[in-house]
């Protein structure tokens, strides 16, 4: 069994209406037909199709005031309450005291404690490593995980190889920051190439920011173009993988792109969308964990199960 995570940061559900809500906007035909033409919306917050499964996960966590990056993400990637433990939300980059927690119950670490391998699809170029080197602080979770798990994280190699995948999906910002050799390409071809990775790993998450910026952005043309691009990167992973023995699991860390009227975050729920292999099963051992209620910290335990009781069987890693 493979699990192919795709993280959207700031996407939440929110009401179906398309003068706020930009998935009532935007052509995305893959995620809609997935979905059997209907999108979550905070009046139809689950979906079950032959496909796919869509649950609402509580961000908020039982903790007062906005939901942040840093916590949210910590939650979703360990399986801990972050919020609760340090008595707030905090974002966007994780809270000093979640540094021991996030190094010893990051997804990529358990995903090797289960014998399997994981793979951080997100190539990232020189500027970054660059600045990380005098800001070690300013790392997310993702990227943080990845250090304590001895991940090395991909490049410009990567990425020209087809073997990364591009933060914006496209490449075209590799451009803009003097990659000039970097090939631009379609969401679907990025699409193919980030299913192309589930072949040797057992894990392989993606993470998306473009759908938070345009949030902050309270553009609707641009909320609806990160979308769009979004949804021609489903295409392409739905058309290339293998659904008999993928998993995608597709979910964020809080609210914010449903909602353009305001240019925060929000309290909503977000969406949890699991398809292929196993789509059924994960949703109900996250509600097995969460019972009416399920939220962000229920996702990991779930994912960790079903990949366990895979490679007991002598699932491929």
């Amino acid at each position: 069994m493979h699990v192919l995570f795709l993280f959207c940061d700031g996407v939440g559900i929110g009401k179906k209406d398309p003068a706020a809500n930009p998935f009532f906007q935007a052509r995305i035909p893959a995620l809609a037909n997935l979905l059997g033409g209907t999108l979550p919306s905070l009046h139809h917050r689950t979906i079950e199709t032959s496909e796919a499964t869509v649950l609402s996960l509580d961000a908020t966590l039982g903790v007062a005031g906005l939901p942040q990056s840093g916590t949210g993400q910590a939650s979703l990637f360990t399986g801990i309450n972050a919020p609760l433990l340090v008595g707030k939300h905090f974002g966007p980059h994780p809270y000093s005291t979640l540094r021991p927690v996030i190094e010893a119950h990051n997804i990529f670490r358990r995903v090797q404690e289960a014998g399997l391998h994981p793979c951080f699809a997100n190539a990232y170029p020189q500027k970054f490593f660059d600045y990380v080197k005098t800001h070690p602080s300013r790392l997310t979770v993702t990227t943080l995980s990845c250090a304590y798990a001895g991940i090395p994280l991909r490049c410009e190699k990567e990425l020209s190889e087809g073997c990364g995948i591009s933060a914006d999906i496209t490449r075209e910002g590799w451009l803009k920051l003097g990659h000039p050799s970097i090939r631009v390409i379609s969401p679907y071809d990025a699409g193919a190439d980030l299913a192309g990775l589930c072949v040797d790993h057992a894990f392989v998450l993606f993470e998306y920011w473009k759908t938070d910026h345009a949030g902050h952005g309270q553009s609707m043309a641009e909320a609806v173009e990160a979308l769009e691009r979004f949804d021609g990167l489903l295409n392409g992973i739905l058309a290339t993988i293998d659904r008999r023995r993928t998993l995608v699991v597709l979910t964020s860390d809080h609210g914010n792109l449903e909602d353009l009227t305001i240019k925060s975050h929000t309290r909503n729920p977000v969406p949890l969308i699991l398809a292929g292999k196993g789509h059924r099963t994960v949703a109900d051992r996250v509600c097995h964990y969460g019972g009416r209620a399920p939220n962000l910290t229920h996702v990991l335990p779930a994912l960790m199960e079903v990949l366990q009781d895979d490679a007991g069987m002598g699932g491929h890693s």
